[in-house]
């Protein structure tokens, strides 16, 4: 987990898979080697296949005026401060988001940390002072929705006159679109919210990942034959409540996991639970960070009318999930790290 380096250690070159990126948390940090590049504008919330290509054309573009790709970024989404009751919960954790930049290619991210005065600068403030006088950017490249300023009252065609007044490169990117919808941030919680997890991850390119800490719980899972972890707050969004089929990582390797989200009606607990069962792993995990990716979705929860029901279902989940991470170990879908068997 990289938080602790991204906290301690500002304009630090990150590196991912043997790719790297300089993260800044703020503007006043900015070396000169990170300006003067093709900048793009945005939450970038889930990093997924829409932000991809607008990275890609970020990159193009930096190669073109012989700069840095960056992207501007914010921590925490502008929702956050000016609609706190109604922000929804992100996609991805900071580290996680930059992780994936660098892995696209991005060289510098700079995540800027959001307040009130902030999100109260006009659509011409904002550009003069972050784009020009800050990022010192020679092109921008945004996707056409893009909205900027206090009230998100500019737009795309409000910045190609800010860009050609500055003599700055403009390129507007169109919106990806899968099945006949434009792939947005929007467009995957409500996949997410729904527990359709293989759409969400199709739209991300990758499994949705959540993280959260090992905490104690009833202890039950062992009584059953299926020890799970289970997990504090989530700091992502989670997929509605259901059975799983996924993927842990413990002890540097990825082991598949039968992942219960919800309430366990069984035993009479309404209150809602992330539990995990990381098939074949022995070790401690309380109080241990854990990331778990979703790879499909199983069944619904439903009480059962006896324990023994209850250990036959759970049984044949187990068997499905073996299954499923198999196929996505085969296909090149999971990592070589993975434990799972064939």
């Amino acid at each position: 987990m990289l938080g602790a380096g991204l906290r301690s250690r500002l304009g630090s070159l990150v590196s991912f898979s043997g790719e790297a990126v300089k993260l800044f948390r703020g503007l006043d940090e900015l070396s000169a080697d990170c300006c003067g590049g093709a900048a793009a504008i945005g939450n970038f919330d889930g990093v997924h296949l829409g932000h991809a290509r607008i990275i890609e054309r970020l990159r193009a573009m930096a190669a073109r005026v012989g700069g840095p790709a960056t992207v501007f970024t914010f921590d925490p989404s502008p929702n956050r401060i000016l609609r706190p009751e109604q922000a929804p919960m992100p996609l991805c954790w900071l580290e996680r988001k930059v992780e994936l930049l660098g892995e696209l290619g991005v060289d510098v991210v700079v995540a800027y940390p959001t307040d009130a005065a902030f999100l109260a600068q006009t659509p011409a403030d904002f550009f003069q002072r972050v784009v020009l006088q800050k990022l010192r950017a020679k092109a921008l490249v945004e996707g056409r929705n893009f909205l900027f300023g206090r009230d998100r009252t500019g737009d795309v065609r409000l910045l190609e006159q800010f860009c050609q007044q500055a003599g700055l490169l403009l390129e507007i990117v169109d919106p990806v679109q899968i099945d006949g919808a434009e792939v947005s941030s929007s467009r995957i919680r409500q996949l997410l919210a729904c527990g359709q997890i293989a759409a969400a991850n199709r739209l991300l390119s990758r499994p949705h990942r959540i993280r959260g800490r090992v905490v104690r719980g009833a202890g039950r899972g062992n009584k059953l034959g299926f020890p799970t972890a289970n997990l504090d707050s989530a700091d992502t969004l989670l997929p509605a409540p259901g059975i799983y089929a996924g993927r842990a990582e413990a002890d540097g390797c990825w082991w598949p996991a039968a992942i219960s989200l919800g309430p366990n009606p069984t035993f009479d607990e309404s209150a809602a639970k992330v539990e995990a069962y990381l098939l074949d792993y022995r070790g401690f995990l309380y109080d241990r960070p854990l990331t778990v990716d979703f790879l499909a979705r199983l069944r619904d929860i439903k009480r059962f009318d006896s324990v023994d029901n209850l250990i036959a279902e759970m049984t044949a989940d187990v068997a499905r999930v073996r299954e499923i991470v198999s196929e996505c170990r085969r296909a090149g879908r999971c990592s070589q790290h993975d434990r799972s068997h064939s």
